[in-house]
Formats: structure tokens, C-alpha cells, sequence
């Protein structure tokens, strides 16, 4: 069985300047847990979930770090740090989509696209023509779309 025969076609998408808080307002309406970014060619360009807009209202936590000779030495990666405050206060989807793409192609077997959600942590995959992030977006697969074929097999 192939990703094209279970693929949801019509895919809920947002743009790189949809604000955060359309955003939202489109995950709880349509209630889904996260849209792939495209451009205006329908190139994909990142995913953005709820896990990201979660990081909104978490609390920010300053690394760690000492003072030496005149030198401020962070004892937690400072980049981390840096990364959840721009997401922290962030307006656009830009500004909090994972920029990472991990796509596969409508040929892409359902074992193998299960596999890549497994081992990657994701809970949906864009299918794209080429099977890459950049690719123009035909479909989306969830775990869901994965476990209905699993039932429908038996």
C-alpha cells in the first residue's frame, strides 16, 4: 500500500505571514493539531503545530551562567534560550514553524512513511511530488490516515 492511496488531498494550509493568532483560531475550528507552511507556489517550506504555539505561553527560563574576567560563560546552550524567546514572542507563523520538512512522496510505501513518523516524532507528513521538504504539496498523511488503513487491512 502506497501514501497516495490513504493521503488526505485537501490540505489546510497557512502562509508564512498568517499571524500566530490566526493561527489558532484555524487548529481549534478545524480542530487539528498542526498545517504545513507553503509559499505562494504551494511549495512547502515548514510545519507549524500546536506544540509550537504551546511554547507561547510557557515559561522562559534565562541559562545558567558565570561570570569570569570580565566574560559571561553560559552553563546551558544560550542558543536554545535564544530559540524559545523569538518563539516566545512571536507574531507570524515564520516565526515558529519548524523549518525542517520531513516529506515523502505520494509513492512512499504506508510501512515506510509509519517508520519515518516513528523514528522523526511527528505526528503528519506532507506529501510532496519530489518527496522533499521545498516540493509542491499534493497531500498530507497522518497517524490516523496510518492506523484507519491498518484497520481497514485486517
Amino acid at each position: 500500500m502506497r501514501v497516495r492511496d490513504i493521503m488526505q488531498t485537501e490540505v489546510i494550509t497557512v502562509g508564512p505571514d498568517t499571524t500566530v493568532r490566526e493561527l489558532a483560531d484555524i487548529l481549534a475550528e478545524k480542530k487539528i493539531s498542526g498545517v504545513p507552511v507553503v509559499d505562494e507556489q504551494g511549495a512547502v517550506i515548514g510545519m507549524v503545530s500546536e506544540a509550537d504555539l504551546i511554547v507561547q505561553d510557557a515559561e522562559l527560563h534565562f541559562p545558567y551562567y558565570i561570570q569570569f574576567l570580565d566574560s559571561v560563560i553560559y552553563l546551558q546552550s544560550f542558543h536554545k534560550f535564544e530559540e524559545r524567546f523569538k518563539k516566545a514572542f512571536a507574531t507570524r507563523v515564520s516565526d515558529i514553524m519548524s523549518r525542517e520538512v520531513i516529506a515523502v512522496s505520494p509513492e512512499t510505501s504506508v510501512r515506510e512513511a509509519a517508520t519515518l513518523m516513528t523514528d522523526r516524532n511527528v505526528n503528519r507528513l506532507p506529501v510532496t511530488e519530489s518527496g522533499k521538504g521545498g516540493g509542491r504539496l499534493v497531500g498530507i498523511v497522518t497517524r490516523a490516515d496510518i492506523v484507519r488503513a491498518i484497520a481497514e487491512r485486517e
